[in-house]
């Protein structure tokens, strides 16, 4: 297995300022980072892909590969789908090989990284888009760790997955998933590169985290992107927002890295700003005219006893917020939109 590790992290002393992420020049200070077998570095801005669906709720493969058209245009570094926030529980196995297959089907720079985790955590099933993943050239795949698994069972779990796909991967971490158990993790499964660490407050783990993996284990977070900058201070080496300002977020990370902090900071204010309008998010990809405005997203099916739509009600998008998002955008974001 160590060769593995050996194979992802392409020489040890790699540093992010001989690497070109999302086609930019940038600098870091000694920071090792992997590669994908394609040769693509899995540092930066790398968001969680919707699943748009047609108005029948059926899923749009055209507006899957736009998708990832879109953040090629974007120079972002690479895309993981489907996760949580791309609605993975409610995806039959036809709809996962059709996505992934239309995802695939978009050459570019930016990495694909596919999601393999399965309803119940069935091994063989994982094991089998772990296989379709290799076989369409995934740059890596990703999982979330079993739910209550202890160290032993979530070795096992990613050891298979690994055995299975040969490529890199990204752990996300959920619920009571402790720093200490990551660590064991990423020393059980030299193939882990990467976390997206949601499992209590990402920038309070962090040092902890860092240290303990000797900065091996790449440390990532969610949350739709909003405590990047402070999470770049802390020596993060990418995010899993939403793919919406994806382009904005990776100019950030990009700026930050080649040591124009101050235009990193102002630029993920405006991110900030713009995330602060009603509906700006689940609207901003119509917006952009990346999906037909008729588009509905696939979402996770409610955990029992939770309310649907997560519990969080903020009413009905209207005409009056689309005019506001896309007059932001126009106004405000347009001279930074890559994409």
């Amino acid at each position: 297995m160590t060769s593995n590790r050996r194979r992802f992290l392409q020489g040890a002393g790699t540093s992010l300022g001989m690497l070109a992420l999302g086609g930019r020049s940038v600098l870091a200070a000694g920071a090792q980072i992997a590669k994908s077998p394609n040769g693509k570095p899995l540092a930066g801005v790398f968001p969680i892909g919707w699943t748009p669906c047609k108005p029948d709720k059926s899923l749009d493969l055209d507006a899957m590969a736009k998708q990832q058209q879109f953040l090629n245009r974007g120079k972002v570094a690479g895309m993981a789908w489907p996760q949580n926030a791309s609605g993975w529980q409610s995806l039959t196995e036809k709809e996962w090989h059709g996505g992934a297959e239309a995802l695939a089907s978009v050459k570019g720079s930016t990495a694909l990284v596919l999601g393999v985790q399965t309803k119940g955590f069935n091994i063989a099933n994982s094991q089998a888009y772990c296989k379709k993943a290799k076989s369409l050239g995934a740059d890596g795949i990703i999982s979330l760790v079993p739910p209550g698994a202890s160290d032993a069972d979530a070795a096992a779990y990613f050891k298979a997955l690994a055995d299975a796909s040969g490529l890199p991967i990204m752990v996300q971490a959920v619920g009571d998933v402790s720093v200490d158990n990551l660590v064991a993790l990423s020393k059980a499964v030299p193939s882990i590169v990467a976390v997206k660490d949601e499992a209590g407050d990402p920038l309070e783990r962090a040092p902890d985290l860092l240290k303990k993996t000797g900065g091996k284990l790449e440390d990532f977070s969610g949350a739709g992107g909003m405590t990047f900058f402070a999470e770049l201070e802390l020596g993060f080496l990418g995010t899993c927002p939403y793919t919406g300002l994806a382009d904005v977020l990776q100019t950030c990370f990009n700026s930050y890295q080649a040591g124009r902090k101050k235009e990193a900071y102002d630029l993920f204010g405006r991110f900030l700003a713009f995330n602060s309008l009603p509906h700006a998010n689940e609207y901003v990809m119509m917006a952009r005219g990346v999906f037909p405005d008729n588009a509905v997203m696939r979402t996770n099916p409610p955990a029992p006893g939770a309310p649907a739509g997560g519990g969080k009600k903020r009413g009905k998008i209207t005409e009056a917020h689309k005019a506001q998002i896309r007059q932001a955008l126009n106004t405000y974001l347009k001279p930074y939109l890559v994409a």
